[in-house]
């Protein structure tokens, strides 16, 4: 009995903290139904790059991503799609042709020379980016879009402001002569950035590195006029610069810093040129008949899920009922702290997983109907249905889940929406029917006026209809 105390004060606690959830954190809409622009990016193959690896895909994706944080849309979403394509969703954004322009050109990486005198200046630009860049991914959570512009215009305005610390070398020393970028681990935990440049990039190299050697002033590395990184040259290099093409960035990189860094500039480098293939628009008229229709679908199909319960399994029914309410509650809270968007097919998702609820409690009121048919007292008979209904229970939720996983890895887009809502319902929904329902049932037969087996059972023989005091 004290145990079941527990598990009630639990199921208690978690019902409050879901509502607080679901109160005070919004849950972030999809393209399907905010509105807003879908994009189809294509790679192309060049004289230079004649075949598009994932390799080459993952660093353009880099740039785009750095692109899309320009435009300040919150909750994009970037992914490649097959061998040479990368699909952009950007909800909220309407106006398709200005994302295509920001989107549809070549990355533009450039190695700058620091002016003489700015060291402090750009110590205290790069403070203050820090914190625009912090509070932009924190105003991202939020639906204040005009704390979210005018942040991003300040996070512009810092960019520009440390760009004209730099100056462009003569020649100008840009991506098109860098062959190659990864990190590379060092002792300890630390990570460097290895580059690598053709003859003539070497050479450019070689002359911009003795220029800058041992003064103190950065190598300003940019992508699309951004400052992405600020290494310094040693004093050892004054006389001839780094020669051989090849050179390492030191600064105590993690392993993801590192990776992240030469993917930049590896997407920087890359002369593939890129196009538009698919522009596609949603209005928001229609995500909010969307949301409509899906509210309506789910209401109506849950009034009548609540009902069939409650005719059929008498009062483990209207404890299943319970459950349900609770397994809705425990869900899109969960979808709310781990910031699941939400589209369509994620709705789908979310109400099929109700469904997958609901049989979890069948099959245990159908065991437990079973026993008592069988003769055997009510309290044992619904332990033994709890019992006996696990494994299936279990096989049951475990296929669903493979089933998920492979369509979230295997699929894109809205598809990997609908595995995700789906995946998530199914193990809440576990825990409302093993414990929720459990817990609450035997509450119910703790007390006495409860204890009658017509309750549990309609059409009983008359033998068993009596009431059970064990």
């Amino acid at each position: 009995m004290q145990r079941q105390r527990s598990l009630l004060i639990l199921i208690l606690v978690l019902i409050i903290a879901a509502i607080t959830v679901i109160a005070t954190i919004p849950i972030p809409l999809g393209l399907d139904l905010r509105g807003g622009s879908q994009l189809t990016i294509q790679v192309k193959p060049s004289a230079d790059i004649p075949k598009i690896t994932d390799r080459e895909l993952e660093g353009v994706k880099k740039v785009v991503e750095g692109r899309i944080n320009g435009l300040g849309v919150s909750e994009p979403v970037i992914q490649t799609v097959g061998a040479d394509k990368i699909l952009v969703q950007l909800p909220g954004v309407n106006d398709p042709e200005q994302a295509e322009r920001v989107l549809g050109g070549t990355a533009q990486l450039e190695f700058r020379t620091q002016k003489p005198n700015t060291e402090t200046q750009l110590l205290a630009f790069q403070a203050s980016r820090a914190e625009l860049k912090f509070k932009q991914e924190e105003l991202r959570k939020s639906t204040d879009k005009a704390a979210i512009v005018k942040n991003q215009e300040n996070l512009q305005k810092n960019n520009q402001a440390i760009a004209e610390l730099f100056e462009s070398t003569n020649p100008p020393l840009i991506g098109k002569y860098l062959k190659d970028a990864y990190g590379e681990p060092t002792q300890g935990n630390n990570w460097n950035v290895a580059i690598r440049f053709d003859q003539k990039g070497g050479e450019l190299f070689a002359n911009l590195t003795k220029n800058l050697a041992g003064t103190g002033r950065s190598i300003g590395v940019f992508l699309d006029n951004e400052l992405i990184s600020a290494p310094t040259v040693g004093i050892e290099f004054a006389a001839t610069g780094i020669t051989g093409g090849s050179a390492v960035i030191t600064g105590r990189f993690t392993a993801q810093q590192a990776n992240d860094l030469g993917v930049q500039l590896r997407g920087g480098a890359l002369p593939v040129p890129v196009e538009i293939a698919e522009r596609r628009t949603v209005g928001a008229t229609l995500g909010k008949d969307s949301i409509q229709s899906s509210i309506y679908a789910g209401v109506g199909g849950l009034t009548l899920v609540l009902i069939f319960m409650v005719v059929y399994y008498r009062l483990p029914g209207l404890i299943a009922d319970i459950s349900l309410v609770i397994y809705s509650l425990l869900t899109w809270s969960t979808f709310a702290l781990l910031g699941v968007t939400l589209t369509l097919p994620g709705i789908a998702g979310f109400i099929l997983s109700i469904g997958m609820a609901v049989d979890a409690n069948v099959l245990i009121f159908e065991r437990t109907r079973e026993e008592l048919r069988a003769g055997k007292s009510l309290y044992r008979s619904v332990e033994s249905g709890f019992y006996r209904a696990f494994s299936s229970i279990l096989d049951s939720n475990v296929t669903t889940w493979i089933a998920c996983a492979a369509l979230f890895w295997l699929g894109s887009g809205l598809v990997k929406g609908f595995a995700l809502t789906l995946a998530l319902g199914v193990a809440v929904s576990m825990f409302t029917a093993i414990t929720c329902s459990r817990t609450l049932l035997f509450l119910a037969i703790s007390i006495h006026s409860l204890r009658k087996t017509e309750l549990f059972c309609p059409n009983l023989p008359a033998s068993n209809k009596a009431e059970v005091t064990q």
